[in-house]
């Protein structure tokens, strides 16, 4: 007797929507490239490869990069799967939290929220300030002087990196306000711009210098620059500072969530959220893990790198004339600005899903929609505490390295890990009584193929909840108000 296969349900976005609670809202514009895209971005092998890399060096050295980078990566990609199937089942914006409070309750998601809120307040600080680092490096080799502000002179190198950091912080809120398919636009250039670049980049970190490292030194030479134990043996070295390396690939593939955050204005969410977020990770570990390399093979002096705090500026200066010293920067800069961008893009997203479940103070202004129907309060209230965490960086050491930047990049790292790692655990707990999305394999039991939809918990698509308030609060018993979310 042949066995009755039972085929997915396949809904509209609106339809799935509505059974989470929500009415559309946000403009639905974005392909699943697009989703893709902004992960990526996000990522951004020209931001955090370039802008941390003194991290591993000066915390294990070359070893730290060249195994550690795959080694962290591969890890991570599990826990991107695992959101990957999340997102597929609940592709609502600010999806981190929502999974959660649906899998855990109340408190595991209002905590969950915050975790995720403020990591990604330390993304938008963080990357745009490297930008802001970067920017004034470039203009600092053109010799660029506006009168106010002289580039080609190191004397107030923290205060007119944190101008420039202003400046971009002021552009990215403007673009992000006015045209929701603009970033998107601009996120689909920015992978063009990203696997061109990096190519680019490699070839002249190959061709380019007249000598290059050994495989035995990229592959094995430790480094301890920290400050922390004796030299590079030890418990300490391997099970602290080594460690401490890391921070340069767990920092670098970060807000990948961001194609959960976008997935309201995503076209098929349920694949494309779920596809975007895995390969934005798969993606970025392999363009990552080559323009890591090519910069660490083009290593001419490691004791004038050590000399130079272990960032890529020394590597550069040391193999590299200076127009192609300019050229490299060039590109690291335009993709940390397009990564900038949507890192905006998404906490706003966050801040918005957060502040309609009544869990951000102020969340009547936070959830506000202008007539491009963007949250625009949103983003400009995320862009602010992004300005207000990366104050302390106009005070640094007297070479005009700032205090701040790493204290935001763990921000961002702790913050982030702890928001992707809670759902995960949550899914785990619940075993194989959990439904699936469209977007993961459909399951087997009892030799039959199960809908993906199929008993998972109903809600009434009838009873939606009004634009711009709270989800479905008292209305019925199937649908459930998702501003639970705060204890």
């Amino acid at each position: 007797m042949a066995t009755e296969v039972k085929q997915p349900v396949v809904k509209s976005d609106e339809e799935r929507l509505a059974e989470l609670g929500y009415e559309q809202s946000l403009k639905r514009a974005w392909s699943g490239f697009s989703n893709f895209a902004i992960s990526f971005t996000i990522i951004s092998v020209l931001a955090g490869c370039f802008t941390t890399y003194g991290q591993g060096w000066n915390n294990g050295g070359p070893i730290a990069i060249s195994w550690g980078w795959p080694i962290i990566c591969g890890i991570i990609l599990f826990v991107a799967f695992s959101m990957s199937e999340l997102v597929s089942a609940y592709p609502t914006a600010g999806g981190i939290y929502w999974w959660a409070s649906e899998l855990g309750g109340k408190t595991w998601g209002w905590f969950t929220g915050w975790f995720n809120l403020i990591g990604l307040v330390g993304v938008v600080a963080s990357v745009d300030y490297g930008a802001a680092t970067f920017l004034n490096a470039l203009l600092g080799l053109y010799s660029v002087d506006l009168g106010i502000i002289n580039f080609a002179d190191d004397g107030s190198i923290l205060r007119d990196t944190f101008w420039l950091f202003a400046a971009i912080l002021l552009l990215h809120a403007l673009i992000n306000i006015f045209s929701s398919p603009l970033v998107a636009r601009f996120n689909d250039i920015s992978v063009a711009w990203h696997v061109i670049g990096v190519a680019v980049i490699i070839a002249i970190l190959i061709f380019v210098p007249n000598t290059h490292q050994s495989a035995d030194f990229v592959f094995t030479e430790r480094i301890n620059n920290s400050g922390f134990g004796d030299g590079t043996g030890g418990g300490m070295f391997w099970f602290y500072v080594l460690p401490l390396g890391f921070l340069l690939t767990m920092y670098t593939q970060t807000g990948y969530d961001a194609s959960a955050h976008i997935s309201e204005e995503t076209h098929g969410a349920s694949e494309a959220a779920a596809k975007g977020l895995w390969r934005s990770v798969f993606w970025a570990a392999v363009f990552g893990w080559l323009v890591l390399l090519a910069i660490t093979f083009a290593v001419q002096d490691p004791a004038a790198v050590n000399e130079g705090g272990g960032t890529v500026f020394a590597i550069f200066e040391g193999a590299l004339g200076t127009g192609w010293q300019k050229a490299i920067i060039l590109i690291a800069t335009v993709g940390q600005l397009f990564c900038g961008m949507a890192g905006l893009t998404s906490a706003s997203r966050m801040c918005y899903a957060f502040s309609r479940d009544r869990a951000v103070p102020g969340w009547r202004i936070w959830t506000r929609l202008n007539h491009h129907r963007v949250p625009a309060y949103s983003v400009l209230f995320m862009a602010t505490c992004s300005l207000i965490v990366t104050l302390p960086a106009l005070i640094g050491e007297e070479e005009g390295l700032p205090y701040a930047f790493v204290a935001v990049v763990s921000i961002t790292v702790i913050g982030l890990y702890i928001a992707y790692v809670m759902p995960v655990y949550l899914r785990w707990r619940k075993g194989d009584s959990w439904e699936p999305g469209p977007g993961t394999s459909a399951r087997s039991t009892s030799g039959s193929t199960r809908s993906r939809w199929s008993g998972s918990r109903s809600r009434s698509s009838s009873s939606r909840c009004r634009s711009r308030r709270p989800p479905c609060r008292g209305t019925t018993s199937s649908t459930r108000s998702r501003s639970t979310t705060r204890p």
